[in-house]
């Protein structure tokens, strides 16, 4: 089913055979007028739907009075935004640096955590992806990508994810930090217990070795609730956001400790269009989304309909957590993925051969996810 459409640009791989057009809420119509019903957001971009109103009037506002200024001054939107996030994070995660992109915002804390341990390693897990820039190929575990650059990169301890044998041979006192996941996406869905986390946290703080929570996908309400190091007992040193945190235009954070913070100096990190006045009002759109629509509330409750449905199915399981979802299934999830697509729905693949990905806007509309429901049952019982 995909196919590559434009000779003219690079890095687009395998793409859908449609050209969407414009969409609403949680669907897509294409320029024949097909509609999509989107289970996958544009790898989990789109948090409050497509083209909602609220996000929209924010933007119009804002560019009518300021399309861009840099960091070089400051800006009221860019405060409040910082001040509404911090608002929704564990309060001992109160600074934070925007910037694009989350390679951007991963990169910027294996930086400050290289920085200002002294240390030279890094410790990730297998089945990660944190992105596509210099240090966060480097923790990735993907040999396509990070393979022709493996002599660039630093020292990686490699753990297995969410196994208790992780810390067998393990020195954390050598790594500058350990990036993870909470809940690993590309990998297949595989979700970190909070007793594996927690011990993880305090292995690492007992060595000196500072904690990343990579949260580009599992933040924002993804799973029902804020985010995983909001969790009770988890305390992890930073945290980056990117994907949905401005409903579809480019903004990312890295959110750091006041200690931490306190340690860096003003020109350790830069971003040109970092916090941009537009992005910043289309974060404040998207909190204000998030909560008025009490969003948070219907993915735990939709979610929870949906795992209940699908685990019966046969030869089904459903993984993760919220509108993080990943169905294992009697064949491939590229099929799977093939199936839905040609019944009008949107669904991703993942590393694991076997597991779709399901990441709705965290406005889905539960007659929606009952027309998705019935498609994938629909779509088992034909496969036998």
């Amino acid at each position: 089913m995909p196919s590559d459409l434009s000779p003219h640009l690079l890095g687009q791989g395998p793409v859908w055979p449609i050209e969407i057009v414009r969409g609403r809420n949680d669907r897509v119509w294409d320029r024949e007028g097909r509609v999509f019903y989107d289970f996958y957001g544009g790898h989990a971009v789109a948090l409050t739907g497509h083209a909602h109103t609220r996000i929209r009037r924010a933007i119009n506002r804002e560019m009518r009075k300021l399309i861009f200024y840099s960091t070089s001054t400051r800006l009221n939107v860019r405060e409040r935004a910082a001040a509404t996030l911090a608002a929704h994070l564990p309060d001992r995660l109160s600074r934070m640096f925007f910037c694009n992109s989350g390679a951007e915002a991963n990169e910027n804390a294996l930086k400050i955590a290289l920085r200002l341990t002294g240390r030279e390693r890094l410790i990730a897990f297998r089945g990660s992806f944190h992105g596509r820039t210099a240090l966060t190929l480097a923790v990735t575990d993907d040999p396509r990508l990070n393979g022709p650059f493996a002599r660039y990169a630093p020292r990686v301890d490699w753990l297995p994810f969410a196994e208790p044998a992780t810390w067998e041979g393990v020195d954390f006192h050598k790594a500058a930090a350990v990036i993870l996941e909470p809940i690993q996406s590309m990998g297949g869905v595989r979700v970190a217990p909070d007793a594996w986390l927690g011990e993880l946290i305090a292995r690492a703080h007992a060595a000196g070795c500072l904690v990343i929570f990579d949260e580009i996908q599992t933040g924002l309400g993804r799973t029902g609730t804020w985010f995983c190091a909001s969790r009770p007992g988890l305390e992890p040193d930073m945290v980056t956001l990117a994907k949905g945190l401005a409903s579809g235009i480019p903004v990312a954070a890295t959110i750091v400790t006041a200690d931490i913070a306190s340690a860096l100096e003003p020109h350790d990190l830069g971003s040109t269009f970092g916090g941009g006045p537009v992005a910043m009002a289309a974060l404040l759109a998207t909190f204000e989304v998030l909560e008025r629509e009490d969003c948070l509330h219907s993915v735990r409750e939709i979610s929870q309909k949906m795992m209940t449905a699908i685990n019966p199915l046969p030869g089904c399981a459903v993984l993760g957590r919220g509108f993080l979802l990943g169905i294992k299934g009697p064949r491939t999830g590229r099929w799977l993925c093939d199936e839905l697509f040609s019944r009008g729905f949107l669904a991703g693949p993942s590393r694991d051969p076997l597991v779709t990905r399901l990441l709705p806007p965290l406005t889905l509309r539960p007659r929606s996810a009952d027309r998705f429901l019935d498609a994938l049952s629909e779509i088992l019982g034909e496969a036998g």
